[in-house]
Order: C-alpha cells, then sequence, then structure tokens
C-alpha cells in the first residue's frame, strides 16, 4: 500500500488494485500463476501490487526528461532508478549521431521503421523480440507482420526461461505445455516443488499450496536455498495467516546446482526396484520402457551422491512417499531450465512421473511455472523461431500468402548473428532485452552495433539505453488503461500458465493522449511497410476492432473454438491438452516416451564455487521495485553474493568483506565487481547473486543443450578478494 499509494495516489490506488485479476478487471502484468475460480477481493499479491503501481503510477518520463538525459547519462544509471522514474509519454527518437532522444510523430515513427526495414539487405536482417507481457491479440498480429515480411526471427522471453521445458515435455508427452490445472494442485497427494521460490516469484501459488495441504497434500521443497516463501506462509487474506502462518513444507532436500537430473533418476531406480510401477499404464501409454530400465540399471548411487549432495536416505525417504502417493505433481521454474542439462533433467521428472500413471488424471501431472503474465500465450499464438508447419499453413490458407519455412533465430542466436553482422535492425514489442539475455558486454556490444533499434514499452529501461545507431522508444498502453476504438472499449485475452484464457480489461485513463495500443503500433507499421496494400491482411480492421483479430485466430489455431463467445464465460477456458484430456501423446512414438540421458556430473575446479543466478524479493524479472531483499535479510543492496558459511571460511573470506566474482569460460573469463559475501544457508559448494547484475558473468555461449537456452543457475565461479579492500 505504501508503494502504491506512492506512484498513483490514494483514490487511483483503490481504483485500480480492486480490478486486479477480477473477472472484469485486468490480468496483473506480474506472473502467470491462474486465477481461483472465486476470487478474494483483493485477487494480487505483494509484487503484483508493485507491478501494477509502476504501471499506474502518476510520473512521466516525456521530452523534458529526455532532454535532460543523454543516453551516456542514462547507461550509467542503475536499473532501479530507470523504472522508478515513470511511464513513457511520447514516442521518442535518436537519431544517428545523436547524444539525446528527441519527441518524432507517431507517423514519422512508423515510416522511418518501415524505410528502415525495407531497405534491409534480407528480411532475416531483422529480428522481432516479444515479451511475456503481449495480448495474444497483439502477439498474433505480431508474428503475422513479421512472417509477411518474410522472416521466422522471432526471439523471445521463453528463450531465457522455459524453453528447456518446452523442448522437455515436446519430447516426453507430445506438447510443451504443463499438463494441471489449478484443481490438480487441490486434490494432489504430494506437490514436489523444483528448483523454484514461489514467495518471489509467483506468491499467490503459496495459497494453492497453502488449500491443497488443508486438503491433505505432502509437500516437498527441492531447492539449493530453503526459500522462506515456503517455510510460515502467513496468508494476508485470512486473519490466521496475519498471526499465526503455516508451514507449507513438510520435508526439504538440499540438493546441490546442477543435481536434480540424478537425484529424479534415483528415486525412479528405487521406483522401479520396489515393484510400484503401473505396468499396465507403462504398457499402454508408454514408450522406450526397456531402454530406459536398462539406463537405471547402471546409475551409480555415488555418482548420484557426489552430483546431489544428499544422502541416501534423504533420497529414500522421498521417494519411498512418492510410491506410497496416488496422484503426485511436480512444480519448477527457472532453477531446473537454465542449466546445460535442463532438458534432461525435466525428461527424469517425467520418467519418474510416468512409472506411477501421474500424468492425464485428476490431481498429477507436469507444472511447469511461468514467471510472466502471457509469455505462455504469446508461444500459442506463433510467437517462435521454429513454428510447426501446421501454424504456417494455417497463416497461408487464411492470409493467402506464403511463409518462409526456414527456422529463424531465437534470443542468443540473434546476439550471435548481431556480432557477425549478420543481423542489422532490432524490434522489441515489451520487455527488457539487453537486462534479460547473457553475457552483458557482449549483448551491449551487440546492440549498439545495430543500424536500428526499437523498442514498444510501457517504461524506461536499460534496452533504451544501449541503443543503436538510430533508435526510437514507442510508448503503449499498459494492462491498466483503457484501450478505446471507434467500435468501442476493446478486450485483449491472455493465457496463464495451466492452459486458461480470459479477458483482460484496463479500467484506467491512459497516462498520456499519446499512446497507442500494441496492437495499434503493430497495425499501422504494416500499414507503413505496405503502404499500397499489397500484403492482403486488412490490418486497419483488425485495429478497430479486436474481435476481428480472433475470429481469424479462431480459424488459424487450434483450441480457440468460439473465442469471442468464451472469453465472456467466468474464469475464461482451458485450451486443449491431449495428454492431459484424455491420456493421448502425441509424441514420434505416439506414446508418453521414457527417455535415458547420461548423468553428467558438473566438475567444479577446486577453489571455485557454482553460482546461481536469481531474484531478490523486491524484483520481478528484471524490473527492480526496491533495494531490499526482506525474505533474506538484506537491506538497501543488490550487490551480494550469498556463500555457505563453511565455503566462505575454506575459502578465506570474511563476512561482509567485498569480492569480484570471476566465471570460467571456454572462451575466457569474464568479472562482476565489488559484491558483499553474505553467509547463508545454501547448499555446500554453491552460491547465489541477483540477476541482471550478474548476467555479465554468463558467457554467451554457454547454454542448455537442445534448448539453447543460457545457464544462469550453474555458473562456476571463484571470489577474488578485491585490491586495497
Amino acid at each position: 500500500m505504501k508503494m502504491s499509494q506512492e506512484q498513483m495516489g490514494v483514490r487511483r490506488t483503490a481504483l485500480t488494485l480492486l480490478r486486479v485479476n477480477q473477472p472484469t478487471g485486468f490480468d496483473c502484468p506480474g506472473c502467470a500463476w491462474p486465477d481461483p475460480g472465486h476470487t478474494h477481493t483483493a485477487e494480487f499479491c505483494e509484487n503484483g501490487a508493485k507491478a501494477v503501481a509502476e504501471e499506474a503510477t502518476l510520473r512521466r518520463v516525456d521530452r523534458d526528461f529526455f532532454a535532460r538525459h543523454s543516453l551516456d547519462d542514462l547507461s550509467g544509471r542503475t536499473d532501479y532508478w530507470l523504472g522508478q522514474q515513470g511511464r513513457l509519454a511520447e514516442p521518442m527518437y535518436k537519431p544517428a549521431g545523436g547524444t539525446h532522444y528527441e519527441p518524432i510523430e507517431w507517423e514519422g515513427a512508423f515510416s522511418l521503421v518501415a524505410e528502415r526495414l525495407r531497405s534491409l539487405p534480407t528480411p532475416d536482417a531483422a529480428a522481432f523480440y516479444t515479451s511475456g507481457r503481449t495480448s495474444n491479440e497483439a502477439a498474433f498480429l505480431y508474428q503475422l507482420m513479421v512472417r509477411r515480411f518474410g522472416t521466422n526471427n522471432l526471439p523471445d522471453c521463453s528463450n531465457m526461461c522455459h524453453e528447456s521445458s518446452g523442448a522437455a515435455l515436446a519430447h516426453s508427452i507430445g506438447i510443451g505445455k504443463g499438463s494441471v490445472l489449478l484443481e490438480d494442485i487441490y486434490a494432489a497427494d504430494l506437490i514436489m516443488v523444483v528448483g523454484q521460490n514461489p514467495g518471489t516469484n509467483h506468491p499467490r501459488m503459496l495459497s494453492a499450496l497453502e488449500e491443497a495441504k488443508r486438503n491433505g497434500a505432502y509437500i516437498v521443497n527441492i531447492n539449493p536455498l530453503d526459500e522462506a516463501g515456503l517455510r510460515r506462509f502467513h496468508n494476508p487474506q485470512t486473519p490466521k495467516g496475519l498471526t499465526k502462518g503455516q508451514d507449507l513444507t513438510d520435508d526439504f532436500l538440499q540438493v546441490r546446482l546442477s543435481g536434480d537430473q540424478a537425484l529424479f533418476a534415483a528415486m525412479a531406480k528405487l521406483t522401479v526396484e520396489a515393484g510400484a510401477v503401473d505396468e499396465d499404464f507403462v504398457a499402454t501409454y508408454c514408450s522406450e520402457y526397456d531402454e530406459y530400465l536398462r539406463f537405471l540399471d547402471k546409475l551409480d548411487w555415488d555418482d548420484v551422491l557426489t552430483a546431489t549432495g544428499l544422502t541416501r536416505a534423504e533420497i529414500e525417504r522421498v521417494a519411498k512417499k512418492y510410491r506410497e502417493s496416488e496422484r503426485v505433481i511436480v512444480c519448477w521454474a527457472m532453477g531446473l531450465t537454465q542449466h546445460k542439462g535442463a532438458v534432461a533433467t525435466i525428461q527424469e521428472i517425467v520418467n519418474l512421473l510416468l512409472l506411477r500413471g501421474n500424468i492425464g488424471k485428476l490431481g498429477a501431472g507436469v507444472c511447469p511455472v511461468r514467471g510472466h503474465s502471457n509469455v505462455q500465450g504469446d508461444r500459442t499464438m506463433g510467437i517462435w523461431e521454429k513454428a510447426h508447419d501446421s501454424l504456417l499453413d494455417g497463416l497461408r490458407d487464411e492470409f493467402g500468402f506464403e511463409p518462409n519455412r526456414e527456422h529463424g533465430l531465437d534470443s542468443v542466436d540473434t546476439l550471435r548473428a548481431m556480432h557477425a553482422g549478420t543481423v542489422k535492425a532490432f524490434f522489441a514489442v515489451g520487455g527488457n532485452f539487453v537486462a534479460a539475455t547473457p553475457d552483458t558486454t557482449r549483448t551491449e556490444e551487440a546492440m549498439r552495433s545495430l543500424d536500428l533499434t526499437v523498442h514498444v514499452s510501457t517504461k524506461l529501461n536499460r534496452s533504451h539505453a544501449v541503443a543503436g545507431r538510430e533508435a526510437l522508444i514507442l510508448p503503449c498502453l499498459g494492462r491498466t488503461e483503457r484501450d478505446t476504438k471507434v467500435t468501442g472499449e476493446q478486450v485483449v485475452t491472455v493465457e496463464d500458465s495451466m492452459g486458461m484464457v480470459h479477458a483482460s480489461r484496463g479500467r484506467l485513463e491512459p497516462a498520456s493522449p499519446q499512446l497507442l495500443s500494441e496492437v495499434a503500433i503493430v497495425t499501422r507499421l504494416a500499414e507503413a511497410l505496405w503502404p499500397d496494400g499489397t500484403s492482403g491482411i486488412p490490418w486497419g480492421e483488425f485495429r478497430d476492432n479486436y474481435s476481428v483479430i480472433r475470429d481469424r485466430i479462431e480459424r488459424v489455431i487450434p483450441g480457440f473454438e468460439r473465442f469471442n463467445e468464451r472469453i465472456e464465460e467466468p474464469g475464461g477456458f482451458p485450451l486443449p491438452h491431449p495428454a492431459r484430456d484424455r491420456r493421448e501423446f502425441k509424441t514420434k512414438t505416439g506414446k508418453a516416451r521414457f527417455t535415458a540421458n547420461d548423468l553428467e556430473t558438473l566438475e567444479v575446479p577446486e577453489g571455485h564455487l557454482l553460482l546461481q543466478t536469481v531474484r531478490s524479493h523486491d524484483q520481478f524479472n528484471t524490473t527492480i521495485y526496491g533495494l531490499d531483499d526482506r525474505y533474506r535479510g538484506i537491506k538497501q543492496g543488490r550487490r551480494v553474493v550469498f556463500v555457505n558459511a563453511m565455503d566462505r571460511q575454506e575459502l578465506g573470506f570474511a563476512e561482509g568483506e567485498h569480492v569480484d566474482l570471476v566465471s570460467i569460460a571456454a572462451d575466457g573469463e569474464r568479472r562482476a565487481e565489488d559484491f558483499r559475501v553474505v553467509s547463508y544457508a545454501t547448499a555446500r559448494g554453491c552460491a547465489a547473486a541477483y540477476f541482471p547484475e550478474t548476467n555479465v558473468l554468463v558467457a554467451l555461449d554457454s547454454v542448455a543443450r537442445v534448448s539453447n537456452t543460457p545457464v544462469s543457475k550453474s555458473i562456476v565461479v571463484r571470489l577474488e578478494h578485491r585490491t586495497g579492500m
């Protein structure tokens, strides 16, 4: 409430927060946790309220602001300072050789971007990025425009987070999405929360876990860090929660970083050896079981214990609970997806669940918890550099053009192409690409080498300060704001982490009369790209009436039948999920696939630690709301490194000492300077520090196998004493 009133004022705070995640209100621009069937009056968490406050703030960033602050000035500011300046109020342009952004009219901005894109040697010389805050309607039109332009270069924020989940699940169960709904959480006997910090990243999940626990669920936390939110949870929506609270965790396995694959393989081995396999399910619905059994037979317990840092007794205890439970859900987030072997680890989770038929029944399944409001919906709408032919065929049949069939570039490959000089223009709808991507120094070099950078944004962020030769900032409406067209107030839709699609209706007056919706920006740029109408696509009709966009989505993308009608249903509607709905697995074998992956233990040189990047409590993705981390006891600072006290002592560092972090990579070392050492109860041999400050340590070529996701959760580092400190 304090931050909300500082940013919005008392009246605006009340008008706004009471509409968050309500059936007739707007979807929170924060995390993608689904809304319960019966919403609470305050259906938001602390970080959700902060996200809304920063979007609905009364602070403005206009031409006077940019006249006072040069690019050099902005690039030297902290991420926190940039985010606190307020809403972008008008389109701005940095000309070639310019030191400041200056105002530009919308028509001039669209003409400039269109002319620069048309002058590229090939459409593949441009990359078009998307953030998870983009609505389904805007995302569908965006990928349509990009593909009509002639490229599949559609990197997005999924490439940095749950790409590993999608790759693993598509292989194993035939669809790259989680298989559970909210009612499954309430019906589970056992829930494993792995590599995830709900208390900070999706706090409303704690309410669902609290209800599951009331219904008898047993909750196991598997993480190198014992997160506060999974311990004593004080639910602010209940009188009891404000006083006593509840310990959600029944068991805690403090696994070593990169040890999860070995842990789940060992649990599977124990399940097989105990004769607890659901043989009927495996015989009916699964393939490649014999190969998997041969892999388990070779699994060496010494390797398992080295990789996990656990005792055999700890693993056997949780494996026994798994065998005794009829309905099991495994939830995970980026603690699993950002490792070299992330895809293999998630496939191992699926293996374990398949052994006892924990896919496709109430209270059981896989639950990758997405970290951004509509990141899953963007992918459903076609924001993917490797789109299936079924989508491209649908676009061809509906809009009358033949899309490029060659796969495009993801986020990491886009950065590589920028360095190589083959990508010359970058257009982003939402997000903070510079702060979200790895290898910060090389990323900034790549962005500054471009001929053109364009960012569609609501607020100032790091990416605006790292500009190409020419650069534009195009300010757009936020989720909280009314989007009014000639046909009336418009509704957009989003898809949550569990595949539920629902409507979002902004209620506030726009922060500036100069703001355009994302749909308007995409369609007006498309009209500038094809001023003679040769695209064959009615961009103006889409801009005037979003229900027309949904009609086209319905005809192109399966699962959206009666789209306009069903978004009026309270809570929205679920998209089809063959594995969940009818145990149909659309894999290459036509069945759920057991997958045998070699177990690899990450070798760490003597005197080094494994570092994972994490969020603070006062943070959402790259947005910094404050400088405290209440759950970890940090005040007014972000340049801290959490180290096990025994490791700290053995390495010869004092509590509170300032150190440099140096990462090891095949192409050399990288350094992040001046971090304060804080003793913390993390697994032995492991450390943690906040991103984006430590993204500089993640080598661009250090990526997960198959998914190409940066390995931000297993960085080999050493701590160095600072000279003269």
